[in-house]
């Protein structure tokens, strides 16, 4: 029998794992193997354990599911670090995971990893917080999973008229793997980095 501190903890690490697709108190509590209103009040618990001071995320319900986000009366440092030279740049991870979205949208978070073979989860924030992809709607059926397109930033950002512009992809015959069709992605993607960037140039 878990101890009330410990089935915290698990629903902490829940919703870390969760990130943005939320935990809803039945998942919680099918997962602890408690009564969903035993779940619903101990996120309730925690919710006001993270109005403290001395945390800087807080618990949130959208949707009818809980997740973890950052505490509003902070933005203006977060928009900080966004502006520092340092992130000015998009990884390479941040630009696989664009690459996917602009190709294949709309997609949910769990898609793009089944392309990518890796969790996107910073990469999908870090694209978010530059407002070149957004929250386009929600997933048909169990958990209602966020879908993810690009936004008008993003076509202005790579020098693009309309999606349209992004170079056509080849033919995939049903043997190539996954890592392969994220490579592609990439590759397609880059080309239109590249051009945009030559004709900054000149």
């Amino acid at each position: 029998m878990t101890t009330k501190i410990e089935q915290k903890a698990i629903i902490e690490g829940l919703l870390f794992v969760v990130g943005d697709e939320g935990l809803e108190s039945k998942q919680a509590a099918d997962i602890l193997q408690i009564e969903v209103a035993e779940a619903d009040e101990l996120i309730q618990e925690m919710k006001e354990e993270y109005q403290s001071e001395a945390r800087g995320i807080e618990i949130v319900e959208i949707a009818g599911a809980f997740q973890f986000t950052t505490k509003a009366k902070h933005i203006s440092y977060y928009e900080r670090f966004v502006e520092s030279p340092t992130t000015s740049s998009l990884s390479q991870a941040a630009l696989e995971t664009l690459a996917i979205i602009a190709y294949k949208q709309p997609i949910t978070r769990a898609e793009i990893e089944d392309i990518r073979g890796v969790k996107t989860e910073k990469p999908i924030q870090t694209l978010s917080s530059k407002q070149l992809v957004k929250e386009v709607g929600r997933a048909e059926g169990t958990g209602r999973a966020i879908l993810y397109g690009t936004t008008r930033d993003f076509l202005e950002y790579f020098g693009l008229r309309a999606l349209e512009d992004l170079p056509s992809l080849p033919e995939q015959s049903g043997e190539e793997s996954i890592e392969a069709e994220a490579d592609l992605f990439f590759e397609n993607f880059q080309d239109v980095i590249n051009t945009d960037d030559k004709e900054e140039g000149n």
